[in-house]
C-alpha cells in the first residue's frame, strides 16, 4: 500500500478559537491510483494535502507512507522522503522565472545529486514527454500558462517519484488548457504513475479513476468514477 491514513485529525488553535480542519479522516490509496480529493473551501484539502506530502503533521492519527509512519521520521527524514519520492504540480506553477525550461527541469535532479551530463539527459527525456522540446532555451516567463503547467509536470516527474501531487493543476488556466494538462495527467496515470488530485471543479475530478469528497473535515464519500474521459486523442505525453 502507497499511503494508508487512519483516524487522521488536524486542529488548529486551543480552546473555544480551536479550528478542526480535519475531523478523522481513514482512507488508503494503492500504488497506481489516480485519486482526485475534492471538496468546497473550508473543507480540509488543503490541510489533507499539506500532510499527505510532509508539509504538516497531524494532531493525531496515523499517516503510513509506503508502509513507514510518519510519527516515525524527524523532519529531515520526511524532507528526504518528500524530495526523493514526491513530485508536486502547483496552481501557480512555481517555476523559476529566469531560468530556461531545462533549467527548471533539471532542478529537482540536481538537489537529489545526479551528475549534470545524466539530469540534462533526463530532463531532456521528461520534457520531450510533455511536448515541449521546441521550448527549452526559452525563460520561464516566455512561456503561456498552459506551458508553464507541463513544465512543471516534467519538473514534478525528473526523479521518478511514488507519487505526484497535483494542487489545482487547472485553476490559473483557460478550459483548452486545462484540459491538456488533465489529459496528460491521465496518461501519466496509464503509464504507471500514482497521481493524488487536489481540486473543487467537478470536471477536473471526472479525470481520476475515484474521487474522495471532503466536507468540514469529514470524508463525505469515496467511490470510483463509473466513466472517465477517453485518452484516444492524446498530444502530448509520448
Amino acid at each position: 500500500m502507497l499511503i494508508e491514513v487512519e483516524l487522521l485529525a488536524k486542529v488548529y488553535g486551543e480552546g473555544a478559537s480551536a479550528t478542526h480542519a480535519l475531523r478523522g479522516v481513514s482512507f488508503a490509496i494503492e500504488k497506481g491510483e489516480f485519486v482526485a480529493i475534492t471538496g468546497p473551501s473550508g473543507s480540509g484539502k488543503s490541510t489533507l494535502l499539506h500532510i499527505l506530502s510532509f508539509l504538516d503533521r497531524p494532531s493525531s492519527g496515523v499517516y503510513r507512507f509506503e508502509g513507514q509512519a510518519m510519527d516515525d521520521l524527524t523532519d529531515q527524514g520526511l524532507a528526504k522522503i518528500r524530495n526523493a519520492r514526491m513530485g508536486f504540480v502547483f496552481q501557480s506553477f512555481n517555476l523559476l522565472a529566469r531560468a530556461t525550461v531545462l533549467e527548471n527541469v533539471t532542478l529537482p535532479m540536481m538537489y537529489a545529486g545526479v551528475g549534470q551530463k545524466e539530469r540534462e539527459r533526463h530532463a531532456r527525456e521528461v520534457i520531450d514527454r510533455v511536448d515541449l522540446s521546441h521550448r527549452l532555451g526559452h525563460l520561464s516567463q516566455q512561456l503561456s500558462g498552459g506551458e508553464k503547467q507541463r513544465v512543471a509536470i516534467a519538473r514534478a516527474i525528473a526523479n521518478e517519484p511514488s507519487v505526484i501531487f497535483a494542487d489545482e493543476p487547472t485553476g490559473n488556466l483557460d478550459s483548452v488548457s486545462g484540459h491538456q494538462i488533465l489529459r496528460i495527467l491521465e496518461d501519466l496515470h496509464e503509464r504507471g504513475h500514482t497521481i493524488i488530485l487536489i481540486t473543487h471543479e467537478t470536471y477536473t475530478a471526472d479525470y481520476a479513476q475515484r474521487i474522495i469528497a471532503l466536507r468540514d473535515g469529514r470524508i463525505e464519500s469515496d467511490h470510483r468514477v463509473a466513466k472517465r474521459h477517453s485518452t484516444r486523442d492524446r498530444h502530448f505525453v509520448k
